[in-house]
């Protein structure tokens, strides 16, 4: 009998990926179902990048490649991070790996050891904690509001670290609230680990390029130069050039780190696909016009959905600065009755009741560690996010 090791125990599936890929089984059924589970941009990858990609299979580029990543797209990552951050790499300080999920998992695995503490903000993307636990770490939670956004507090962050902290994670613009620092915000956490120099800190920027109105994007390093040396900026062509599925995520960090991650991936997965790397240069070095537009068009989703699950009966939504999600609260129908006579005891059940009520999937706010919220992924059309919100504001007014 198959008995699974002691560090997979610790860990749960992914939340967003099994309510997905639930919402498919039920439409494969037959039931008229919306998702708005997962986090992926609607647009196509754009065609200069796919013909890089073309391009590349019919000159043979085919092979393996370095480890970590190509020169070629290393470069543009480092004229990248200059470009848009003002922040200066070498080749030997930048990681290429397939995808942002791994980029975090190689450097979890080749910096942790048992009992060692990462800070998380909640709420988090779900796969943060139990890679920490994945690579023996521990991760320690520290809850946010609403109120401020869902963005950690100094002095939350200060009574969170210990002698046995080893990073911050940090998220911005955030999945699943949305929520994006800004340069203020991000200098009262660097003062913080100013005060502690034996914290690194991942900055988790992918959603960088989506954010909306006046917000000016900031990373970590940048607002203070003196935590260069412990930081890993991370970053990936996944949504804001629509390529998710081509999986390419990249980091720049300290070169011993870097190397220590390229160790890792030496012994597990080798290099990221030889294609999708040379549409990652592409992407990076090619035409960036068509990106404000797109951010352009996620604000407007943004307010729509806003809006309308604003008007529900016992929601609350925030307006958030970024990315594709809102994280609304669902804590005015805890304790009530939902249209199938189940009482809403959480918002594992709330989003349970809205799928079987009205058929539109969320995730539930306990998979991302703050409750009673769920989260909607708005990276679909308008036409489906009001069938979708128009339903739920008809499962909210049923609740009883």
């Amino acid at each position: 009998m198959f008995v699974q090791s002691a560090a997979l125990a610790r860990v749960k599936p992914s939340a967003t990926l099994a309510a997905d890929a639930k919402a498919r089984a039920l439409k494969a059924s037959g039931r008229d179902v919306i998702s708005l589970a997962a986090g992926e941009p609607d647009f196509d990858t754009p065609e200069n990048i796919k013909a890089a990609a073309i391009r590349a299979i019919q000159s043979g580029k085919t092979k393996y490649t370095d480890v970590d990543g190509i020169p070629e797209l290393k470069d543009a990552i480092c004229q990248k991070f200059k470009r848009e951050n003002g922040l200066s790499y070498e080749r030997g300080q930048v990681n290429v790996s397939p995808g942002g999920k791994a980029v975090i998992f190689n450097a979890m695995v080749a910096s942790l050891n048992p009992g060692d503490e990462v800070v998380i903000p909640a709420p988090y993307w779900v796969s943060y904690p139990d890679m920490v636990l994945l690579a023996g770490g521990e991760p320690r939670f520290v809850a946010t509001t609403a109120e401020t956004g869902f963005k950690v507090q100094a002095a939350d962050l200060e009574a969170a670290i210990t002698p046995r902290t080893r990073w911050l994670i940090l998220n911005s613009p955030s999945n699943p609230s949305g929520g994006a620092y800004t340069r203020a915000e991000l200098r009262a956490v660097a003062d913080v680990l100013l005060r502690h120099p034996h914290v690194w800190v991942l900055t988790d920027d992918m959603y960088e390029h989506l954010t909306f109105g006046d917000f000016a994007f900031s990373t970590i390093a940048e607002v203070e130069p003196a935590l260069y040396d412990r930081t890993l900026t991370m970053n990936g062509v996944s949504k804001a050039y629509a390529m998710t599925g081509w999986r390419i995520g990249y980091a720049a960090g300290p070169e011993p780190l870097i190397g220590a991650m390229r160790k890792v991936m030496s012994q597990s997965t080798s290099n990221p696909s030889s294609i999708s790397q040379w549409a990652a240069v592409e992407a990076l070095n090619g035409p960036q016009e068509f990106i404000k537009p797109n951010a352009k068009l996620f604000e407007e989703r943004r307010d729509l959905v806003v809006s309308m699950l604003n008007q529900a009966s016992g929601l609350s939504c925030p307006t958030p600065e970024g990315a594709f999600y809102v994280y609304p609260s669902c804590a005015g129908l805890i304790g009530k009755v939902a249209p199938s006579g189940k009482t809403i005891g959480s918002d594992e059940d709330f989003a349970t009741e809205l799928l079987e009520s009205e058929g539109v999937a969320v995730v539930f706010g306990a998979a991302f560690g703050l409750s009673p919220h769920f989260r909607i992924s708005y990276a679909t059309a308008n036409a489906v996010l009001e069938d979708a919100c128009g339903r739920i504001q008809r499962f909210c007014a049923q609740v009883r």
